[in-house]
């Protein structure tokens, strides 16, 4: 099982933001450093599901030195996050949602580190788990 070393930093009046430095783009954020952990999983599963529709090539894991080399990597604290052992393949559908719903769902989006595809994928399974 691969797993990639996930970098997660906090600056005040802020969420616990997490980023992936082997998959730039792959970016998160959690209220609480466990929501934090959590969402890493799920931003990295849906990364690697995004680039495997795209038939992007999945990089090799870095090792937690090279990754530390970096002077910007230094503050934040190293997590390890398992990849999924299987790739779920992604299917692309159309969607027609009001304009106002639709800014709002983009600005949440960017705001906590999702992509759209992400967020809605994420607010629909915390929906019919409730």
């Amino acid at each position: 099982m691969r797993q990639y070393i996930a970098l997660i930093h906090k600056d005040a009046d802020s969420n616990f933001g997490v980023s992936f430095p082997d998959l730039p783009g792959c970016v998160t954020a959690g209220a609480t450093l466990d929501e934090a952990r959590d969402m890493a999983a799920e931003a990295l599963a849906l990364h690697l599901e995004g680039m495997a529709e795209d038939g992007s090539a999945i990089p090799e894991p870095s090792s937690l030195e090279t990754i530390m080399a970096e002077a910007q990597n230094r503050d934040a604290v190293a997590i390890l996050v398992a990849a999924p052992p299987q790739t779920i393949k992604a299917v692309r559908i159309n969607v027609t949602l009001p304009e106002d719903v639709l800014a709002n769902v983009d600005a949440y989006a960017a705001a906590n580190g999702f992509s759209r595809s992400g967020f809605l994928a994420y607010a629909a399974k915390k929906a019919m788990a409730a």
